[in-house]
């Protein structure tokens, strides 16, 4: 029978990666940031345009209970500077909602400020159409009415300013004054 001894490597033999290991654990972590660092920024986009869109929500479902318990229209306008109605710009400067006694849809200053909201971050917009593109009023019925007195249906897109196709968040308020979210691709956001 014969006996073999394990001997420990020699003091000075040098131990640790050697460069070829380097190079490929370097390029590994390279293709691994390469996919994961867009899919991040993707995920953190798609829950910042939800997180607005449902603040933008949340807001008109408050316009239009408030317009319900005050039996009287209540509003919901652009607003840069917290107090009174933006006539240029879109949502993305910040809005107000308030007891619209006028039913102008534009605050005057006797007309109870309800709700006040900062505007989105740089780099994101908020825009109407047509019907929704300076103001958002609620009858006491909680229909959505014109300062004329028409029906008041429109969709506002949440997205970020890109020239590139990319995802976005729609709030469509239908005829009869009910908002909701849906998720949408737009071919840019300008």
């Amino acid at each position: 029978m014969v006996l073999r001894m394990h001997t420990p490597h020699a003091p000075n033999a040098p131990s640790g990666f050697t460069l070829v290991e380097m190079l490929v654990t370097v390029s590994i972590a390279g293709v691994l940031a390469a996919v994961v660092v867009p899919f991040a920024i993707s995920i953190g986009t798609s829950m910042k345009l939800s997180s607005f869109a449902n603040g933008f929500l949340s807001n008109l479902h408050l316009a239009r209970s408030e317009a319900i318990k005050r039996n009287g229209p209540v509003a919901m306008c652009k607003s840069a500077d917290g107090a009174a109605c933006s006539a240029d710009g879109g949502w993305e400067q910040g809005w107000i909602v308030f007891h619209d006694a006028s039913g102008n849809g534009l605050r005057e200053s006797d007309e109870l400020l309800v709700q006040r909201v900062e505007g989105l971050p740089p780099g994101f917009r908020l825009r109407g159409n047509l019907n929704v593109a300076r103001y958002v009023s609620f009858a006491p019925s909680g229909a959505t009415r014109t300062s004329a007195g028409a029906f008041q249906a429109g969709t506002l897109t949440v997205c970020r300013a890109s020239l590139e196709s990319a995802e976005a968040r729609q709030i469509v308020i239908n005829a009869v004054g009910r908002p909701r979210v849906q998720k949408v691709t737009l071919a840019s956001c300008e």
